[in-house]
This record gives structure tokens, C-alpha cells and sequence, in this order.
């Protein structure tokens, strides 16, 4: 897993996980306003990782338990602000629960968690998930224009999401929906509790750091 960083100088560290179907460059215009005030870390998820095309999508319990091992193995044991968004979120949710570093501040952003329903229907929804994404990759920038409205994506988005479905792999394809809708979470978890309120880690996050302009 790739890992790029950017403000190290300072003291305030705040990781950024991306979603699925995009590259860690989907941040690209946070990084500016970020990198001035905090330690930006951004991982590029294994099998989104343009320059590594050859790996794939692995889990959302083992690609958290990587990240958190980078992160001490660089003497970064404290995030003042962890975010995640859709796919990213659910690996938000696995790294609040692994409880391996300390996590300030939590934004979960439409975070996938696991079902909670029998394991037949998971299997049907994995596979309805699948051909969905999969005829974006077969179909190109042609199917795609058609897909979304004009008004919804830029051309430059779709050509952006074009990009990304030609290296992605079937095979994280297929992981990436089946790990986010149905990875473990740890036994203790309900025990100790993970709880958080977005709207104050975003209160906190802004009154602490004044660099979140949402």
C-alpha cells in the first residue's frame, strides 16, 4: 500500500481514506488547504493504486491493520482526524474499533458497515454489486455518458471514473463490495463501545485545527 504524505513538518495529523471506484487523488484539492496547518497522510488502497495495478483489493479488516502498522511503525500513534468516505469509512470503522492508535476526532462518511441479515442474501447482494460496477468497466466512457446525467458529472468526471475502471481488476471488483458489506468487526467492541458524533468531531476539528471548510 502506498502511502503519500504531505505537511510532515507539522505537529496536527490527519489520514484520509478514499473511496472505492476512485484514486487517492480524489483529495487533490483538500490537500492545499490541509498540508498549510496539518500532516496529511493519504494511503492508496491496494488495488485503486494506479502505479500498482497489479495488486488487488484485499479487505477492509486487513488493509486497517496495515494502515495502523504504518502509522506506528512511523511513530505516529495519535490521529487528531480520521476520515473515510463510503469504502474509506468502513475502514474508519475497523481502525476505531482495532483501538491500535489513538483516533482524536472520527468522520465516517457514509461509511459502508456490515450486514446484518442471513449470509445466503449477502451473497445475492455481493453479486447484484458486482455486475453493477462490472458493466462500468466493460462499457467504457461510452456507457457511462449514458449512465449518468450531464448535470450530475462533468465530462471530466466520467473520464476520470473511465480511467480508473480500466485498471482496476474484477477480482477487486468483486472484494471491495464483498469485504465492505460483510468484514468482521472485533468480539470487544460492543464491550468497550465505539462512539462518536460527527457533527462534533467536525465542531472539534474546525474549533482545534481551523482548516475544515465543509
Amino acid at each position: 500500500m502506498t502511502i503519500h504524505e504531505y505537511g510532515k513538518h507539522n505537529a496536527k495529523t490527519v489520514v484520509l481514506v478514499h473511496p472505492s471506484v476512485v484514486m487517492w487523488d480524489f483529495f487533490e484539492y483538500l490537500i492545499p488547504l490541509l498540508e498549510k496547518d496539518c500532516h496529511v497522510i493519504i494511503p492508496a488502497l491496494p488495488g485503486y493504486d494506479e502505479k500498482n495495478s497489479q495488486q488487488n483489493f484485499t479487505s477492509v479488516e486487513s488493509i486497517a491493520g496495515e494502515l495502523a502498522e504504518w502509522l506506528v511503525k512511523n511513530k505516529i500513534t495519535t490521529i487528531d482526524v480520521l476520515y473515510g468516505c463510503s469504502m474509506g469509512g468502513s475502514i474508519v470503522l475497523r481502525m476505531l474499533a482495532d483501538k491500535k492508535i489513538t483516533i482524536n476526532n472520527a468522520i465516517c462518511d457514509g461509511g459502508i458497515t456490515p450486514y446484518q441479515i442471513p449470509w445466503l442474501l449477502t451473497r445475492f447482494i455481493a453479486v447484484k454489486d458486482f455486475l453493477l460496477i462490472s458493466m462500468g468497466k466493460i462499457g467504457g466512457l461510452g456507457l457511462l455518458e449514458k449512465a449518468f446525467a450531464t448535470d450530475e458529472y462533468s465530462k471530466e468526471d466520467l473520464k476520470y471514473m473511465d480511467k480508473v475502471f480500466r485498471f482496476i481488476s474484477y477480482k477487486t471488483i468483486w472484494r471491495t463490495f464483498e469485504s465492505c458489506n460483510n468484514y468482521r468487526m472485533p468480539e470487544d467492541t460492543i464491550k468497550y463501545g465505539v462512539n462518536w458524533n460527527i457533527g462534533t468531531a467536525i465542531k472539534s476539528a474546525k474549533k482545534e485545527q481551523k482548516i475544515w471548510n465543509m
